[in-house]
């Protein structure tokens, strides 16, 4: 029932995407944005095997305010150093490698567009087995705290999300 929904919403979404960038509600356009639809949600399917499953949805929840936090905390952070607010203090940039538990591709997938969507960060890689993480920060100077925020605000509640 729930891949029937997710893929019902799917031919829905694209359809109206259709119809809009058509700008018409022609029968026509509606059929032929039906049919281009489905068959765009039928070979998305077939193409990934791999089902995303979120197994706490209130974790998940929990974890959006903390992201939408960091990322407006950021931007102001980002903007005093861009305007050259530091107080004198010297902006140091450089990579990080960060251990993770994190396996999953999804969890993974998740931590990614956290981490490139927080200004002041970058997503620069991770180790062939998932282990490592690479990441540029532009105002470095403590790397265990970096660490800490990574592991204890994101991972740990991607774990709990994703199992």
């Amino acid at each position: 029932m729930n891949r029937i929904r997710g893929k019902s919403s799917l031919v829905l979404g694209l359809t109206s995407l259709w119809l809009l960038l058509n700008q018409t509600l022609a029968p026509a356009q509606i059929l032929l944005g039906a049919i281009l639809s489905v068959a765009i949600a039928w070979a998305g399917a077939n193409l990934r095997p791999l089902r995303a499953r979120v197994r706490r949805l209130d974790v998940a929840a929990v974890l959006l305010l903390v992201v939408l936090r960091d990322i407006l905390s950021s931007n102001i952070a980002v903007a005093r150093i861009v305007l050259g607010l530091t107080g004198g203090r010297k902006i140091r940039s450089g990579f990080l490698q960060i251990p993770l538990d994190l396996r999953n591709p999804h969890g993974l997938a998740v931590l990614a567009a956290i981490v490139t969507s927080t200004p002041g960060t970058v997503w620069a890689g991770v180790s062939q087995d998932g282990s490592i993480l690479t990441l540029h920060v532009l105002d470095l100077h403590d790397e265990a705290s970096w660490i800490a925020v990574i592991k204890q605000r994101y991972e740990s509640r991607l774990l709990r999300m994703f199992g």
